[in-house]
């Protein structure tokens, strides 16, 4: 199944306050091409810096996650990526007048809602996942985390979070469908520990905390003198504990909402791969750190990925877009000249087929007694006539048409093809079709092998009106 990229439909503002430094912030939302992915724009500094969102621009996780490039930064971006990853939203310019994003009450929500009155669109590219075809490991010993990705049908997470202590104890969160971001996840704020919320306050942080933004789960014992403190730091009438162990500031969505908003993290640090997610992701005691070193991992992968040969994958078991039969209708060539079995793809610029090589061809016959291997021109020949399908698709009506082979260059046979091998022919086109002309290169493989490859030129003629 194809599906295509998005964006937003129409500009979207939030306007908040950034946690650390308390000063207010406007963050926009844009539509946005193609393949652009996620992009803050920095519009309070002279020449509007861009910062793409990607692993490799991480600068800091120090109580969130920092991007940046030159001297222009962006803190605390997880929640805004994960708002727009939850909500299947692919590419998307974000202008920001500040450091930081608004903290709003800790959670995504807010961001969600306003992608959602912006809407959403369909853009012409076909979306890009990247698929875990083999399991990835991230662990970071010391710190007892571990972040691990094997291979799923769609993006789905589960996160374990236990930090030895007896407020928060062990708890576990799961997303198996990542359309039920909204509805499970986005509203599960952001949590912290009282010992850590005081050595904040200590340094001068939180300048944008209320006591509306966060869970604080209480791991100490109080002090009249510190919930004092506390109420004078966040200009509180009075300050208590629950029997919950948690601050009387919050009232708990879900019992397990620490867990939850981990795996909100994930999914917005996880966002920095820069691509969406074909996967299961496995993380334990997840922090931005690990989790944003994982996402260079991905990032990682998908350029080694991006490097090689894109090989068409064959699953004999799928119904073919064309079988034989259905071939013969569109090709002239007949056994035991049609060397084309299916069609399994056909795009506007691409088409894949199949050809099962097997001891009965007759160009066995003499090539050669006792090592049969089938020779380089017909290899060639498979592939142009897989390349005549493509062709033949852009005319309305294909069985009045036929193609001539016109030249090939930059031929290459790289392996022996042998009885027993599959080939799938690979044909994308070099350029627009033009009166008729038609430009592709076409690779030939075997399994991960490619056995031959070639540059075709064929021209569309009309045989009958």
């Amino acid at each position: 199944m194809i599906t295509k990229q998005t964006t937003i439909r129409d500009t979207i503002q939030v306007e908040g306050r950034g946690l650390h430094t308390g000063s207010m912030v406007t963050l926009s939302f844009h539509p946005a091409e193609a393949d652009t992915g996620y992009v803050f724009k920095r519009t309070d500094i002279d020449g509007q810096p861009e910062i793409p969102a990607l692993a490799n621009y991480v600068i800091s996780t120090d109580r969130g996650t920092t991007i940046g490039k030159n001297d222009a930064v962006v803190n605390t971006v997880e929640h805004v990526l994960a708002a727009l990853v939850g909500l299947g939203i692919d590419n998307c310019l974000m202008e920001i007048d500040g450091p930081e994003t608004p903290i709003m009450d800790g959670s995504s929500r807010f961001f969600v809602e306003a992608l959602e009155k912006a809407g959403t669109r369909e853009l012409d590219a076909e979306r890009n996942y990247f698929e875990i075809k083999e399991p990835l490991r991230l662990e970071l010993p010391e710190e007892g985390v571990e972040l691990m990705a094997v291979p799923a049908d769609e993006y789905q997470l589960s996160v374990m979070v236990d930090y030895g202590t007896k407020v928060l104890g062990s708890q576990n969160a799961t997303l198996n469908h990542i359309t039920d971001f909204k509805k499970d996840i986005a509203d599960c704020r952001t949590f912290s520990f009282l010992h850590e919320l005081e050595l904040l306050l200590q340094h001068g942080l939180i300048k944008g905390g209320d006591l509306n933004n966060a869970i604080v789960y209480v791991d100490k014992e109080v002090s009249p003198e510190t919930l004092e403190r506390l109420k004078k730091a966040f200009n509180k009438e009075n300050v208590s504990v629950k029997p919950n162990g948690i601050l009387d500031n919050l009232d708990l969505h879900y019992p397990n909402e620490a867990a939850r908003h981990k795996l909100l993290d994930v999914i917005g640090d996880l966002a920095l791969a820069g691509r969406p997610i074909k996967g299961r992701i496995f993380a334990t005691k997840p922090g931005h750190k690990g989790n944003t070193q994982f996402a260079k991992l991905l990032l990682d992968k998908i350029r080694e990925e991006e490097k090689k040969p894109q090989i068409p994958e064959y699953d004999p078991n799928a119904k073919p877009f064309y079988d034989t039969v259905e071939i013969m209708q569109r090709l002239p060539h007949r056994p035991p000249f049609l060397l084309v079995d299916k069609i399994i793809e056909l795009t506007e610029d691409c088409v894949v087929g199949v050809k099962n090589v097997t001891m009965n061809e007759s160009f066995f016959q003499g090539h050669f007694p006792g090592a049969p291997v089938m020779p380089g021109v017909l290899q060639v020949e498979a592939m142009a006539q897989v390349g005549g399908i493509l062709a033949l698709s852009t005319v309305p009506d294909p069985e009045n048409y036929l193609t001539y082979f016109l030249k090939m260059d930059s031929v290459k046979f790289k392996q022996k093809v042998v009885p027993g091998d599959t080939l799938v022919f690979k044909l994308v086109l070099s350029e627009p079709i033009r009166r008729g002309i038609v430009q592709m290169h076409g690779e030939a493989y075997v399994g991960t092998k490619l056995v031959s490859e070639a540059s075709l030129m064929a021209q569309i003629v009309k045989e009958r009106n």
